[in-house]
């Protein structure tokens, strides 16, 4: 018996059985990091910086909004308004509504999501390492909430090659 199992564990792997429980497990774990996770000391705008249990949080987002923003979820490619956004304004955290992004720097990635090639100030996001699901990404989230926006990766356009790609629900809009 114990000699099938080990036959048959590599195919498990292979076929994504393995993902699948990874992936059940990351959730899990990641529930319990947010539920957990300590307010950073970083130099955020205007040294701005909003701390509310998660209970709080649920009251004040909607459902899809905080299963983005408080448990690390990504919405659905293609859902969000905001990603055929084409007004000159601003886009801000949706939680505590910290200036995050610019439409100068929005471009159309074709991915499903909003995104932009640099933040609005250099101190709007903080990144952190991300290793679920079996991958390694950059995280980015709001430097005065510590809400999960989305992640940024290096294949953007000039002039920082950075591409951050925004949850659209964890981001509002104000046009100029």
């Amino acid at each position: 018996m114990k000699s099938i199992i080990a036959l048959l564990f590599p195919v498990f792997l292979v076929t994504g059985g393995f993902l699948s429980c990874v992936g059940q497990t990351q959730s899990a774990n990641q529930k319990q990091a947010t539920a957990s996770r300590e307010p950073k000391t970083v130099d955020s705008p205007g040294g701005r910086r909003v701390v509310k249990p998660n209970a709080e949080w649920a009251k004040i987002l909607t459902a899809d909004q905080y299963a983005v923003m408080r448990e690390q979820g990504t919405e659905r490619a293609g859902t969000s308004p905001l990603n055929r956004n084409k007004e000159k304004g601003i886009y801000y955290c949706a939680a505590c509504h910290n200036p995050l992004f610019s439409s100068a720097a929005k471009f159309e990635s074709g991915t499903g999501w909003p995104s932009f090639y640099e933040p609005i100030a250099k101190n709007a996001v903080q990144e952190e390492s991300d290793r679920s699901y079996g991958m390694v990404r950059t995280e980015v989230l709001c430097s005065v909430c510590d809400s999960h926006l989305g992640h940024v990766f290096d294949d953007g356009p000039k002039p920082t090659g950075l591409r951050y790609c925004m949850n659209g629900v964890a981001l509002t809009f104000e046009k100029k």
